[in-house]
């Protein structure tokens, strides 16, 4: 029911109209993993193709750099921009998504997790996803996205000994590299992407929930993942993604201060020249295309701002 009411909204031209209207913000969408087949939770090949092509018939795709020149430093940009990001960092986004970027001349942001790319262990909430493949069709039950969101509010050392703890008892153990579905892309690799338009921005070095951090490791992970990007990929790096999308104002405070000119949340939206530019929004892809088309045009964030409107309290006067 709910499928056939977006494609009648669609059809009506509802969410060209909203499109239209949008035309002067800025669109960041977020992309993660990347599949050839149909898979949960992967943008499949074909559906990056197609979604490519509805950007470059209704958007005018730019580098997020464009957008960081724009808000800090007065640049035009034209009319109905649209950002491509990359979160992470796995060899998917090299072997499935490059090519894609490559034939629809589009150009794009992948934000790295810098350890995970010089091959120094997991990300870390892949650990379980990988446990819950391997028990899968037992009798041992485990919701790995369930579990990954009760832990991303613990510290690092709490969350890894709980990972162990979940690992020992369904009777898996991650291996000490990532297998093939979860591995990153290399170093090499990156530099091919990044000398065919592909912009790179820090994600940290170890991915993790950055206002769970002290000061000090706050401050590394910020700093050291920027030395590494420019010294392995000679370029400046200038741009941040938050790991999970989370940060506070100290968080927020410290990104200034290492001297990134721009940062991504993954709180949903559009924006235009009152963002802030260390705390913009993006929209998550969907897979179904009327889904993409309804994300896009700004409809949803219409939609949150008319509840929120709605479920305010009345006041008297």
């Amino acid at each position: 029911m709910k499928q056939t009411f977006l494609r009648v909204m669609r059809a009506s031209g509802l969410f060209a109209t909203f499109r239209r209207a949008n035309q002067r913000k800025i669109l960041i969408l977020t992309y993660h993993r990347f599949s050839r087949r149909p898979r949960e939770g992967f943008t499949q090949a074909d559906t990056l193709a197609q979604q490519l092509d509805y950007l470059n018939a209704h958007y005018t795709i730019v580098r997020l750099s464009d957008v960081a020149k724009h808000l800090l430093d007065g640049d035009s940009l034209p009319t109905a921009p649209a950002v491509i990001t990359i979160d992470d960092g796995y060899d998917d986004a090299y072997e499935i998504a490059f090519p894609v970027l490559q034939r629809s001349r589009a150009p794009a942001t992948l934000f790295a997790a810098t350890d995970f790319i010089d091959g120094k262990g997991w990300l870390w909430t892949d650990k379980l996803r990988y446990v819950a493949t391997k028990v899968r069709g037992t009798a041992v039950h485990l919701d790995a996205d369930r579990l990954n969101a009760e832990l991303k509010r613990l510290p690092d050392d709490e969350r890894e000994r709980r990972i162990a703890d979940i690992s020992t008892h369904a009777g898996v153990a991650p291996p000490p590299d990532p297998s093939a579905d979860y591995r990153a892309l290399t170093w090499d690799q990156a530099r091919e992407m990044a000398n065919s338009g592909v912009e790179f921005g820090s994600h940290t070095v170890t991915h993790p929930i950055l206002p769970h951090v002290g000061a000090r490791q706050l401050a590394y992970e910020l700093q050291q993942s920027r030395d590494r990007l420019e010294r392995m990929l000679d370029r400046e790096v200038s741009l941040f993604c938050y790991p999970n999308g989370d940060y506070n104002v100290e968080v927020r405070e410290a990104v200034a201060r290492a001297g990134y000119r721009l940062a991504v949340s993954t709180h949903v939206g559009l924006n235009d020249r009152t963002s802030d530019p260390l705390a913009l929004r993006r929209v998550h892809t969907e897979r179904d295309f009327t889904h993409f088309i309804q994300s896009t045009s700004g409809f949803e964030q219409f939609k949150h701002g008319l509840r929120t409107t709605l479920d305010r309290p009345a006041t008297c006067s």
